[in-house]
């Protein structure tokens, strides 16, 4: 063989070489195939108790009501106009889907008023995003870092919109506070086996936290509810106690519809204040309805008696899990050594892989059954790369719930932010000063090519 026949055959090998690495770890992207979620728990769609699916039916139908101003009692300031138009991939209940709804909320006529322009951060294959000042701004313009703010800055007002009477409201200054570094976002979690969730008693989470304390330097806490001290387990910061209160708030913050769980207006955003109040008081004109908007109907019969929060709350305590797969690439074979992985270098850490619910007397569903969430629901540091400096209960900037990974592998957007699609990227992320989780990523970081290939298939399995 010629030395220009070696060198060519070198060249070859090498490309095919730093090819194979190219793809070697490669994140399988969001699985094939039809929703693996989404319909109710076995029991409940056997009726069981009698009466359960067509409640579960009905809970299902409101989250996909589409609300307006005079019908549902939408605005005066709102993300979105319906429950299930975000919490829509793979199914009904789950997270932001590839197509964000919010990019035509104005072209399609839903705040297509000459008062609501669009964000540079709601883009067209973007996630669903809702925005939040950490701080209130001084009387320069500039963050406040001592004064916090956190809360929901709606994207969108009523104001010209018909219905909307005289209400005029303008739109928070999103580019002033993209300018100070005075702006952060959170996207939709799923809710699919929601119920199950609710239902693990505070001994087993406690009992599961004294197992693995200290394993791989991790050390969580629990949110937990200020009065009667039991342990809070939803929203990105785990921050809700039921679901019952995830619904409320969530229908009052995103789409401005106050209820029996929140009955009041939110007051008007605290843009330019210093006092930490949280702006000032809803101007009159601006209550278009009577309150609370959202209300149990006392003369109607008795499936639609409940208010819409109440079935909200009924949809998601009955919804199933997600149902994992064994066809992504690599097989069966792959995404057991993956789950292997997965355990040896400490990501069961937080993301414990199941936990067994107390007995409950809503549906067998949901009763003494082992629930394969893959989380600890507990608070961890995350470090300096995804605090965002907003505290909710008793979690901090840089704390956040670990996020249960139960249907991950039809997800498309990943942390509280969706910053990123490509799960590689979503895992070294857990990476940061100050965060629980740099020892199991430096174990990570040292894996094999094919063990981190086998890592991503099983994550994208369940």
């Amino acid at each position: 063989m010629t030395r220009r026949n070696i060198s060519v055959l070198t060249l070859t090998i090498a490309a095919l070489f730093l090819t194979g690495m190219a793809f070697a770890q490669t994140d399988p992207g969001v699985r094939d195939g039809g929703a693996a979620a989404g319909g109710p728990l076995a029991s409940v769609a056997a009726d069981n108790p009698a009466g359960s699916l067509a409640f579960f039916n009905d809970g299902l139908d409101t989250f996909n009501e589409i609300d307006t101003i005079t019908a549902g009692g939408l605005g005066p300031r709102f993300n979105e106009n319906g429950c299930g138009v975000c919490h829509s991939q793979p199914a009904t209940g789950g997270s932001s889907p590839a197509v964000n709804p919010q990019f035509t909320v104005i072209s399609s006529g839903v705040a297509s008023s000459a008062t609501n322009t669009r964000p540079a951060f709601i883009t067209q294959n973007g996630p669903v995003r809702e925005a939040r000042f950490p701080f209130f701004f001084n009387a320069a313009g500039g963050a406040d870092v001592n004064n916090p703010n956190g809360g929901v800055e709606d994207i969108f007002t009523i104001s010209g919109l018909a219905g909307a009477g005289a209400c005029s409201l303008t739109q928070p200054s999103f580019a002033q506070a993209a300018s100070v570094g005075n702006l952060i976002f959170r996207i939709p979690t799923p809710v699919f086996g929601a119920g199950l969730m609710e239902n693990i008693d505070d001994a087993t989470l406690l009992a599961n936290a004294a197992a693995n304390a200290g394993a791989f330097g991790v050390s969580g806490s629990f949110n937990r509810n200020g009065n009667d001290g039991t342990i809070t387990r939803f929203g990105w910061k785990a921050q809700n106690k039921s679901l019952v209160i995830f619904a409320g708030e969530a229908y009052n913050v995103e789409q401005g519809v106050t209820n029996e769980v929140f009955g009041q207006e939110r007051p008007l955003p605290g843009e330019g204040g210093s006092g930490g109040t949280g702006g000032t008081g809803l101007p009159a004109n601006c209550r278009i309805n009577p309150t609370p908007e959202d209300l149990t109907h006392f003369s109607a019969d008795n499936l639609g008696t409940s208010s819409d929060v109440v079935k909200f709350a009924l949809f998601m305590r009955m919804l199933a899990p997600p149902t994992p797969s064994t066809t992504v690439p690599g097989g069966a074979t792959s995404i057991s050594a993956g789950r292997n992985v997965f355990n040896a270098i400490g990501c069961a850490a937080c993301h414990t892989a199941s936990l067994t619910t107390s007995a409950s007397s809503i549906t067998p569903g949901l009763s003494n059954v082992t629930a394969n969430l893959f989380s600890d629901l507990e608070i961890h540091h995350m470090g300096t790369g995804l605090n965002d400096n907003v505290s909710q209960g008793g979690a901090g900037g840089d704390q956040f719930r670990t996020a249960p990974l139960w249907g991950l592998g039809q997800r498309i957007f990943f942390h509280h932010d969706g910053r990123t699609s490509n799960l590689i990227t979503a895992i070294t992320a857990h990476a940061s000063s100050g965060s629980e989780a740099n020892t199991v990523i430096a174990n990570f970081n040292a894996l094999s090519a094919t063990n981190k290939q086998n890592l991503l298939n099983f994550l994208r399995s369940l």
